[in-house]
């Protein structure tokens, strides 16, 4: 009988790349929008509807599948999504009209809905509890391989071949890793004849079990749910904004040329793949080290930290990218020699790319953040109706930062679009630090507490 080690390597594994192709398939229209734009006619608010039609399908189909990865098989759940993500790519890659990208783009984002909370639920039945915070951060980075290799990929596909043939062949290869999955993952061990991964409390919790006998009702009367809901909401939009348009504001207001512009976004997922393992290293180690409290939660420095470093680098890319050079660059030159020597960038790339790296860091650190958070600080009977929520409130954000953020941009321009999201970014910040030790522990109180 294979051990714990050969099923968790396998499973992980495989969820690990086809959940890549999940996101990169859920990218591909941003990452050739330049292509397409060049063969249709797309008005700015054309691509908002295009991207907010799959961001609300997102976000009502990820909450659906997080009640349902609890009633049903999460590996026939994970395996469908990515089949029809495939399918939907292919057809896609076919069509030409406004009308025809928006609904097809809808579905595409219903079945990405199956991807990600299957993963949390397998991961869950298959890892120590000490240990899920940083494998979820980790399973999370594919997400940021898909973003840093995706642009240059499509690009350099889109212009080699055509956006369509990009399409196209990145859906049939969801097609096929979609097989591969329903092979090699497993729902459980209990599945393959291993005893199930005990999820009890951790080491000097104090709660016991009081906490799975919580409802819901009593779930969504706690505060720190909601805490946790808008902060979400606002990150995951600020976030979408940046990697949704990023590449077009770089491109026609700061006149970089579309090279730059897939290097930035490239630059930006590399950053994310590093702030989502730092995010959940180190925050495992504030937990391991004081613990989880009825108030307030080890996680919440590092959160806050970075939350912080997306407002600031935001506000630099902002105000200091400008169409000829970057302003007050003349220490960043100084320091940038010796990579410019070595990479043949100028330090103005330099810089841009740096930007796109630390706002990458600083974002996808809370993203991953804020799920460990609502899975851990929720009851053991409603910790998937818990994350549900907050991923739901999560892709409101991303539908916010679709078709809303781009009219805003059609009125007045990226710059002042791009601001609102940097000033609601600080605001939300301060209002998450001043209430960083409400009581973070979800439902119902133990008695004592009480």
């Amino acid at each position: 009988m294979a051990s714990y080690g050969y099923y968790r390597v396998t499973i992980f594994a495989a969820m690990f790349v086809g959940y890549t192709m999940y996101y990169f398939n859920r990218k591909t229209f941003s990452f050739v929008m330049p292509s397409i734009m060049e063969e249709v006619t797309l008005e700015k608010d054309d691509l908002g509807l295009i991207t907010s039609s799959q961001s609300l399908a997102y976000a009502i189909s990820k909450f659906i599948s997080g009640v349902l990865s609890d009633q049903i098989s999460a590996r026939l759940l994970f395996c469908t999504g990515l089949f029809l993500v495939g399918v939907i790519n292919i057809v896609f890659s076919w069509s030409s009209t406004v009308t025809a990208f928006v609904v097809l783009w809808f579905f595409n984002g219903l079945a990405q809905g199956f991807g990600w909370p299957p993963c949390g639920k397998i991961l869950r039945k298959w890892f120590e509890p000490a240990q899920f915070g940083t494998w979820w951060a980790v399973l999370s980075t594919s997400m940021n391989l898909a973003g840093s290799l995706g642009p240059l990929i499509a690009t350099t596909m889109a212009l080699s071949y055509s956006w369509r043939v990009t399409l196209s062949l990145s859906g049939s290869i969801a097609v096929g890793m979609a097989f591969v999955c329903l092979i090699f993952i497993v729902n459980e061990p209990v599945d393959v004849g291993l005893p199930n991964v005990e999820l009890g409390p951790k080491k000097g919790s104090k709660e016991g079990s009081v906490g799975s006998e919580s409802t819901v009702k009593e779930l969504l009367l706690t505060p720190y749910l909601w805490v946790l809901n808008i902060g979400y909401l606002v990150v995951f939009g600020v976030k979408t904004c940046c990697t949704d348009w990023g590449q077009l504001f770089l491109i026609q207001e700061k006149g970089q040329s579309a090279l730059l512009g897939s290097s930035f976004m490239s630059a930006l997922e590399i950053g994310g793949l590093l702030g989502s393992v730092t995010a959940g290293c180190l925050s495992d180690r504030a937990v391991a080290r004081h613990g989880l409290r009825s108030r307030g939660n080890p996680r919440h420095g590092l959160l806050l930290s970075m939350m912080a470093g997306m407002a600031i680098s935001m506000y630099l890319f902002r105000v200091t990218v400008t169409a000829e050079s970057t302003k007050g660059n003349e220490l960043w030159t100084l320091i940038s020699l010796p990579l410019t020597q070595i990479t043949n960038l100028t330090a103005d790339e330099l810089w841009i790319l740096s930007l796109g790296a630390m706002f990458g860091f600083c974002s996808y650190g809370p993203i991953a953040l804020f799920g460990v958070i609502a899975n851990e600080s929720a009851p053991s009977n409603l910790s998937g109706t818990s994350h549900a929520i907050v991923a739901l409130m999560a892709n409101v954000g991303g539908f916010l930062a679709g078709f809303p953020f781009s009219s805003i941009a059609k009125v007045y321009s990226w710059d002042v679009a791009f601001r609102i999201a940097e000033v609601t970014c600080a605001v939300t910040t301060v209002a998450f630090f001043l209430l960083r030790n409400i009581r973070t522990k979800m439902g119902r109180l133990p008695k004592k507490e009480d």
